[in-house]
């Protein structure tokens, strides 16, 4: 059996850090998702307040750190880690973001913009560690041993899933979709394409049925169109993300439980739902999959 493929996760939440001791099990921090795989450094999804928590973990690296950030899109809730991110504290770090940049600019230019006074002390290249920010478009590209693919979804402003190919395991994460008003079982063609027979999707699930009566145009989607997603494209496991703020323990619990009811008629095989520490071991000897507590 070969080395895991391990998907942890450090920030499982939508629009704002919310930690509370109501929320205390699933997690209050915004999206920041951890690759790590044989033969290469760290595959980051988002920059969200988890990456604080992640940077506890690599704080005192025996090696230099070395990593690279796939950002979705420059919302707040996934890119205001960055300056909180403890190994960037060390000259000798070195993280390249990737990302789609927005109509009013260049990733440099929107980082510029946001991470430097009145709105935070310093700028980014302030920090010790370098900072490499790379406007990508659509396409594949290689990062050290992986395949990323980088295409965009339906959401507010210009925003990317992705799917990373890595020592035969496929994620794919799609953490921001605006579910169409009009059909709930028309899928984009892009996201069927990130999607499509992943060992593991990554996808938004932030409200109930009910709430997306009410935030139909927030960019978002429900758990029952996650489970489309995941039906549509064939996937192993379907993995809720992007949790909304409000919904506490108990209401993902439920939420979780009504999921996995209904991945029975739509041949979904596994559906968890993504809590901090959690880690998804894929392993492609057999195709089993193990989950293990990572802090």
């Amino acid at each position: 059996m070969g080395e895991p493929l391990d998907v942890t996760f450090y920030g499982v939440r939508g629009s704002t850090p919310c930690p509370c001791d109501n929320n205390r099990r699933y997690g209050g921090n915004t999206s920041c998702v951890v690759l790590q795989g044989p033969g290469g450094d760290p595959i980051i999804f988002d920059l969200g307040t988890g990456l604080r928590f992640y940077g506890v973990d690599e704080r005192c690296p025996s090696d230099p750190f070395r990593a690279t950030a796939l950002v979705s899109h420059l919302h707040w809730d996934h890119v205001q880690g960055l300056p909180f991110f403890a190994p960037l504290n060390c000259a000798d770090t070195r993280l390249d973001v990737h990302g789609p940049s927005d109509e009013g600019g260049t990733l440099e230019q929107s980082f510029d913009a946001f991470m430097a006074p009145p709105f935070f002390p310093i700028c980014y290249r302030e920090l010790a560690g370098r900072v490499s920010l790379h406007d990508i478009n659509e396409g594949s590209f290689d990062v050290g041993p992986a395949q990323v693919t980088a295409l965009s979804v339906p959401h507010i402003g210009r925003t990317f899933g992705y799917r990373v190919e890595w020592n035969g395991c496929s994620v794919a994460y799609v953490s921001d979709h605006q579910q169409p008003n009009d059909d709930s079982t028309r899928v984009d063609e892009q996201v069927i394409a990130l999607a499509r027979g992943a060992d593991l999707l990554i996808h938004d699930a932030q409200f109930t049925s009910e709430e997306f009566v009410q935030r139909s145009h927030w960019g978002h989607c429900t758990v029952d169109y996650a489970l489309e997603v995941a039906h549509q494209a064939g996937v192993g496991e379907l993995v809720l993300f992007h949790h909304d703020p409000a919904h506490d323990d108990d209401e993902l619990d439920g939420l979780l439980d009504a999921a996995r009811e209904r991945a029975e008629g739509l041949d979904v095989e596994r559906v968890s739902a993504a809590a901090e520490g959690q880690t998804i071991s894929l392993q492609p000897a057999d195709d089993t999959l193990a989950v293990a507590s990572s802090r």
